[in-house]
């Protein structure tokens, strides 16, 4: 079984995946941490995200592998710094280079071979798993996003102001809409659940009581 939680940065679907998984007793599979790995590859590399040769090449070579909740890019755990500010502000540029999506859904489908699964990102229901079992879309809209990521920044030690992840969020979404390989849009076939007035907890249930019928 293959459960496939799409949606815009801010919808809560990474948090959602992850207890939907242990609760479904399944594999989680973070893509969003995969792109931000490359991000952070590049970063350390000093090559510009906007020279999609380079980039590409990057994610040719890299190695990824999760152990556990741990990603590991070439051997070293970069969980903590896929997450910093730096990465954020290019993962969605380095996500729109095709070859860098074309190379990181090989890898998530072989994930997905190897047994059930939740995973979560922008086009795990309409691009990657298309035959899934279960496909849902969270949204939300931009103002109760950019106060959920700006309480996770703040929290890690962050000084960016919630007008500025406000804009950010709002910039990522063009990006994320419009690129011309795998916009982000709901699979024809998602449930989509605008999560603006829930909680995570009750997410999780409302997705529960989905999978089970």
């Amino acid at each position: 079984m293959i459960v496939t939680i799409d949606g815009p940065a801010g919808s809560g679907k990474s948090t959602v995946a992850k207890l939907l998984a242990a609760r479904l007793s399944v594999r989680f599979l973070d893509t969003g941490a995969m792109y931000r790995a490359i991000a952070c590859s590049v970063l350390n590399s000093e090559v510009s995200e906007t020279d999609e040769i380079a980039v590409a090449e990057i994610a040719e070579s890299v190695q990824l592998e999760f152990q556990g909740e741990t990603l590991c890019l070439n051997g070293i755990d970069v969980s903590e710094q896929i997450r910093t500010p730096q990465v954020t502000a290019i993962s969605s540029i380095v996500a729109a280079n095709p070859a860098v999506r074309n190379r990181l859904v090989q890898l998530q489908r072989q994930v997905g071979q190897q047994g059930s699964l939740v995973t979560e990102g922008r086009d795990q229901g309409s691009v990657v798993f298309p035959g899934a079992e279960h496909k849902f879309f969270l949204t939300a809209s931009v103002d109760a996003r950019a106060r959920r990521r700006h309480r996770e920044l703040i929290a890690g030690g962050s000084s960016l102001t919630l007008e500025t992840v406000k804009t950010q969020l709002a910039q990522r979404d063009e990006r994320d809409e419009n690129r011309a390989h795998a916009p982000m849009k709901p699979a024809a076939d998602a449930v989509t659940i605008d999560t603006s007035g829930m909680s995570i907890a009750q997410v999780v249930e409302h997705l529960v009581e989905q999978v089970a019928k």
